[in-house]
This record gives C-alpha cells, structure tokens and sequence, in this order.
C-alpha cells in the first residue's frame, strides 16, 4: 500500500510537469512575444533535461533504491517551478524547463520502477492505476489555470511549485518497507541483449512525441482557430487529461482477459484515427470531445508497454524501463523542432506540425503487430 501511495504522488507531479508547457504557453508567447519556433526550442529544453533523467537515473534506482530517485526528481521540480516562476528572459526560461524536465524524468521512471514491483501478473494493471495519476496531474494544472489563475503563467508556476514540496515533505517522511528498496542487482547491461526491448522502446518514443505534442502544443493549436483561451486550457484538461485518467481507470479489468500488446495495438489505430480527426475539426465542441477520445486512445499505451518491459527481465528491469523512457523522450527531444520548423511563424501553421501525431500513430500500429509473433513465442501473449 506504502508502494502505491508513494509512487501516486510522484506521478501526479510529473503529470503536472507534463502539462505545465502547454498550460502557461499562450501566457509565455503573449508577454514575451514568442513565435511557434522559439517555443519548441522551450520544450526541446524540457525534453532534453527528460532524456538526461531517464537515462541516468535507472542504474542509480537498481542500486540505491526508488525512494532516492523520488526524492531528488521532486526536490529538481521544486527548484525548476520557482525559477520559472522569477523567469525574466527567454535563457531563463530554457534553463528551467530544462531543469524541470530532468526532475521530471528521475520522479517518472523512479515511480513506475517501484510500482513495476509487483507481480508480474499484476503488473500492467498496477501501472495502468498508477498513471492514472499522470492524468489527473495533467487535468488539475489547466483546469485551476484557466478558470482559477486566469492563465497567468507566474502564479501558475508557484502553485505547482508548493504543491511539489508538498509531495516531497510527504515522500520524506513516508517508511519504505525494505521490500520496496532495490538491492545492489547484477547484470543490468545484459537487457540491451534483449533486441525486443529496442522495439518497445521505439515504440513508446513514437508515443511520448504524440502525448507531449498534445501537452504542449493543443492549447495554441485551439487558440488558433479561434476557440478561446480559457476554453482551449479546459479541452486540455477536461478533454485529454481526463480521456487519460478514466482511459486508464477503465483499461484495468480489459487486461484481466486481454493480452497487453492487444489492447495497446488497439490503442495506437485509436489514436491514429483521432488525432487525424483532432486536425480536422474547427468547432469547439467537435474538438473538445475528439480530443477527450484521443485521450482515452492514448491511455493505457504508455504503462502498459512499460509493463511488458518490466516482464521482459528478472533483473535489471529499473535499467531496462530507464532505458525504454529515455528512448520516449527522445521522442519529445525531436519532435518539438520538427513541429515548430514544420509550423513557422504562423500561429495557424501549427495544424502542419501536428501531422505527426496521426503518422506516429500509424508507425506504431505496425511495430505492435510486428511484435505479436516473438511475444507469443515468449509467452507474453
């Protein structure tokens, strides 16, 4: 119980991070007079400082433990929020997005660690409950944003600033039974042998290029087609943050009958027909319901391919997941220039940027049916 808990709280921060960019962007681009290419260069930051985490912190996970991953991600959102909330420039801000995002990818792949450490019969279940959290993070920062912050982009850093501090006080004082800290593990370089792995792995950076095109990118993407921005910050939070949750709510008892790579198959032809219509779409209300299905599309992708990682070794799994992250957010490190080159200057040129997410989508399709034959073989299906 101790396990969840933990892992829960850390995994509302990060979505909260998620959708911080998005959130504050139209505020950023408005006081500080930023085009579509100087934001990407903002969230190139952000998932830059996602990649370092990721990519670091699995090692440290497999032989200090998971609570020392949650407290240093969460003790570096802190710290990235508050600065952000004093941004006087755009150096500043690039800095602390950067920051953010390295905080932000030690809490995540620390939590999905710990939350990977239950049964391997439960373990896609837990993790799918586990992200749950993610989009209610992802629904709380624009909900209280726009309607409670009137979009003020300062105001909304503080707030997730405390409420950060918050979870690390609460995190701090938490007992780890000793069963939820790691032991000095052996053999984590052994899971690059695995040649499956590279392909999940891809497969959740075509997957995180969609999630944080949508995080970061939807707010001005609606705004530009002349949906106002309260409404627009409330399609993101009530349309795709909570298609998310309840998405991940609901895939819960699917994964008692069905196999994992099914259900995230079915998931990625969802989300390659949604987010193509999500590009379509010009009325507020169409928009808003085609952006709460993708959500509930994208859900229970994520987790549950990270489940099958963690299925996938008897060791070094912190490793193999840290590794599977980083790939993800490699997936934001290059699609956010690409989005803002394909974008330029106009504000309604977004809409070519945006292609990606339907083109993702469709890549991963075939990667999941790719891997039905070998996972059968290993019994994973």
């Amino acid at each position: 119980m101790l396990l969840i808990l933990a892992a829960s709280l850390a995994v509302f921060v990060y979505g909260m991070v998620a959708s911080m960019l998005g959130t504050i962007n139209p505020a950023l681009a408005t006081r500080f007079g930023l085009d579509n290419v100087q934001t990407s260069y903002i969230a190139l930051s952000q998932g830059i400082g996602l990649v370092i985490a990721s990519v670091s912190v699995g090692p440290l996970l497999d032989r200090k433990g998971k609570k020392v991953g949650l407290l240093l991600g969460l003790g570096l959102v802190a710290v990235a929020l508050f600065v952000l909330a004093n941004a006087t420039g755009y150096a500043a801000m690039v800095a602390s997005m950067a920051v953010l995002g390295l905080g932000g990818g030690i809490t995540l792949t620390a939590a999905n660690a710990l939350g990977s450490e239950v049964g391997e019969s439960r373990r896609a279940i837990v993790l799918n409950f586990l992200n749950v959290f993610v989009g209610l993070g992802g629904l709380v920062t624009p909900f209280v944003a726009g309607n409670l912050l009137a979009g003020d982009a300062v105001r909304v850093a503080y707030g997730g600033a405390i409420l950060t501090v918050g979870a690390f006080v609460i995190q701090l004082f938490t007992k780890v039974l000793p069963g939820e800290t790691a032991k000095v593990r052996g053999g984590s370089a052994g899971v690059f042998r695995e040649r499956l792995l590279f392909v999940l792995a891809f497969s959740v950076l075509l997957y995180t290029a969609c999630e944080f095109a949508v995080w970061n990118w939807l707010p001005k993407y609606l705004i530009a087609q002349g949906i106002p921005e309260k409404m627009s910050l409330n399609i993101l939070s009530l349309g795709f943050a909570l298609g998310l949750l309840i998405g991940r709510v609901a895939v819960a008892p699917v994964l008692i009958k069905v196999p994992p790579l099914t259900v995230t198959t079915g998931a990625a032809v969802l989300m390659a027909i949604t987010t193509f219509s999500l590009l379509q779409a010009r009325d507020a209300t169409v928009a808003g319901a085609i952006v709460f299905c993708a959500g509930l599309a994208m859900a229970p992708v994520f987790p549950t391919t990270i489940a099958l990682v963690g299925s996938l070794f008897k060791q070094g799994a912190a490793t193999a997941i840290g590794f599977t992250i980083t790939c993800g957010f490699t997936g934001l490190v290059v699609s956010s220039p690409v989005i803002g080159w394909l974008s330029g200057s106009d504000p309604k040129g977004l809409g070519r940027g945006l292609t990606i997410l339907p083109v993702c989508s469709a890549i991963m399709v075939c990667l999941y049916l790719a891997l039905r034959g070998p996972m059968a073989r290993r019994s994973f299906l």
